[in-house]
């Protein structure tokens, strides 16, 4: 349980609607915070099943990262912000023009943050693949932490779209945070295994080479959800938090997460596993 002083104001949970937001929710709810839930769906004020009617420590807000009257609104008395992007539902893969939709809601929100003046800290949702992609990856492989970042241009170069994305987003985020003098940490979790998983995640672009490098790393979904709460429980957390709690590192970990990618398939997929095996 948080120390009191953790629930004596509201905090922000955006984007609620996907698996990390939700779960965030209702792990904050029953800590006994007060959550602003920011939504960018225009449905049903509902959240999985939860609704601010029958929940009076739950306030459902709409926020469009792209509508900054939306977000300060979401934001408006609250004492935190936990922020993890989610794509546009009429732009919902990662291609070539993500960055730069990742990286205006990204300034957006971090902007609103600057002007809100009860926001006292921002866990910001971030990617190992914001980390790991270089042109001297497997020379530094083995000494990758928090202080590294992937190239920009090596991930253009390669399409590497989802690394890109979340690379320039949080280079914005933390170029903010320190002009506007936010308290902000980041938590770059690995592909995260929850009930959404599957072989589209794209995450796995240059799943592969992540393996044949060591650094092929996941995440359960409630771990990542508890080093959230902690960073911004933590008042000495600061900078980057690398998430994970197991490395796909042998050809029976790649076995067993091909299976959990195409559970109908009559057979694994050959190529999808050939890929890992074949290197190790």
């Amino acid at each position: 349980m948080a120390p009191a002083a953790f629930h004596l104001n509201p905090v922000c949970v955006m984007d609620a609607s996907g698996s990390l937001g939700s779960a965030l929710v209702h792990r904050l709810l029953k800590g006994g915070y007060t959550v602003h839930a920011a939504i960018q769906s225009h449905g049903d004020l509902r959240l999985d099943g939860l609704s601010s009617s029958e929940n009076k420590n739950l306030k459902i807000f709409h926020a469009d990262p792209f509508d900054y009257q939306s977000i300060i609104d979401a934001l408006r008395g609250c004492s935190g912000l936990f922020y993890a992007f989610e794509p546009p539902q009429d732009q919902p893969t990662y291609d070539e023009f993500m960055a730069e939709v990742e990286v205006r809601a990204a300034h957006n929100v971090l902007e609103a943050c600057a002007q809100v003046e009860t926001i006292d800290k921002v866990v910001f949702t971030s990617c190992v693949t914001a980390v790991v992609w270089r042109d001297d990856r497997k020379s530094t492989a083995s000494d990758l932490d928090e202080r590294h970042w992937s190239d920009i241009n090596f991930c253009r170069k390669f399409k590497l779209w989802h690394a890109l994305s979340k690379t320039l987003a949080e280079k914005t985020a933390w170029a903010l945070a320190m002009d506007r003098g936010i308290d902000m940490v980041s938590v770059n979790g690995g592909l995260v295994m929850d009930s959404d998983l599957s072989i589209s995640n794209p995450y796995l672009k240059g799943a592969a080479e992540m393996y044949e490098d060591g650094v092929f790393v996941t995440v359960d979904l409630n771990f990542l959800v508890d080093a959230h709460i902690c960073v911004f429980e933590d008042v000495s957390s600061f900078g980057r938090y690398l998430c994970f709690n197991n490395v796909i590192s042998h050809p029976e970990d790649a076995i067993k997460l091909a299976s959990m990618l195409t559970p109908s398939a009559p057979s694994l997929p050959q190529r999808f596993v050939f890929s890992f095996s074949r290197r190790k």
